[in-house]
């Protein structure tokens, strides 16, 4: 008697993708693979400390005034005009004046200025400062802070333009972080709120608008 054995069950193989499917496929990876090539390419490492890492962070105006006060410092004090010299200057010919001590700027001329005096009664830390040999019609006023206001010092030397940053109010900024600077490296070791009655040497820069109101920006002050 003869035993039958079971059939096999056959296997169908898997279909196969259509052919559009596999080319549709290929084509994808090609070009994922050309885009990834084009991204690293265009794709620049920049390593922490690098120049390009320093270029990369964001406008920091107190590094800003940091970097550049020092040499603000001695430009106006290489420049600075004996303040009875000056104010006889300005008063007979502010034009000539202008030409002969100042650095232009878009509203008026910054006049680099010496002197020593008296500070009289402070307000809001702006002290007059009676100097001998001034003609009593010009006011001599020392800002000291706690605020340094204005843009003096950023404009002192003549070569910070406003091309040279992104925008406004980064130009404003710089002048501000050139203020703080000087402040942290002039005022703050002095006593600022107590200045009345006592002979103070200053050299700073002023706003030639008024020939008979300085406000000056010092770089430099030495209580006596």
């Amino acid at each position: 008697m003869t035993q039958s054995s079971a059939a096999t069950p056959r296997q169908n193989p898997a279909p196969k993708a259509p052919a559009s499917s596999r080319r549709g496929l290929v084509l994808s990876i090609a070009l994922a693979a050309v885009v990834l090539a084009g991204i690293a390419l265009d794709t620049t490492v920049v390593h922490i400390g690098s120049e390009s890492d320093v270029r990369a962070q964001a406008f920091s105006a107190d590094s800003y005034g940091e970097t550049e006060f020092p040499r603000i410092q001695g430009f106006v004090a290489e420049k600075a005009v004996d303040a009875t010299t000056l104010a006889t200057e300005v008063m007979a010919d502010k034009d000539a004046a202008v030409a002969k001590y100042g650095t232009a700027a878009t509203t008026g001329a910054i006049m680099p200025v010496k002197l020593s005096g008296v500070a009289g009664e402070g307000r809001a830390g702006v002290y007059p400062i009676s100097v001998e040999g001034m003609p009593e019609d010009i006011t001599v006023r020392v800002q000291t802070g706690p605020a340094i206001n204005g843009t003096e010092l950023r404009d002192a030397p003549g070569d910070i333009a406003f091309g040279q940053f992104k925008n406004q109010i980064e130009y404003q900024d710089a002048g501000s972080g050139i203020n703080r600077a000087m402040k942290a490296a002039i005022l703050d070791g002095i006593d600022t709120a107590n200045l009345n009655g006592k002979t103070v040497e200053v050299v700073g820069a002023f706003r030639l608008i008024n020939p008979k109101n300085w406000l000056i920006t010092p770089v430099s002050v030495t209580v006596q």
